[in-house]
């Protein structure tokens, strides 16, 4: 769904996907040290099958993230398998930060970056 961003110019307004906040916030979650995938069980399950028959990268930029935009807000979702070892609050807490810096840099403003944990991935 796309939303207007609130920037208004006399030539018109700007509006930014749900599905390019979902991009930007997915490339962001992955960067932070700790996060071993993104997405909950159905769909890494799904990722895999479609990795199987040669689709490997369709569905992969926004996997476990879900973002709302209205009005130049946005209010994210990510769901994040972790790595064993890290601490939870440590690696969530980097992830509401580099999601909210990577979203907030394209000009939106973030009012939540909501983390659940889903699993954790053991070597």
């Amino acid at each position: 769904m796309t939303e207007p961003t609130g920037a208004t110019t006399p030539s018109g307004n700007t509006t930014v996907s749900g599905e390019v906040v979902e991009k930007i916030a997915a490339a962001a979650a992955r960067t932070v040290p700790g996060v071993a995938d993104l997405g909950g069980d159905v769909a890494r399950f799904f990722n895999s099958v479609l990795d199987k028959v040669g689709l490997d990268t369709v569905g992969d930029g926004s996997r476990g993230v879900s973002a709302e935009v209205k009005e130049g807000t946005a209010t994210i979702n990510v769901v994040v398998v972790l790595a064993a070892g890290t601490v939870v609050a440590e690696v969530t807490t980097a992830v509401q930060r580099k999601v909210t810096e990577a979203v907030e840099s394209y000009g939106l403003r973030v009012l939540a970056v909501h983390v659940n944990v889903d699993d954790i991935a053991i070597s």
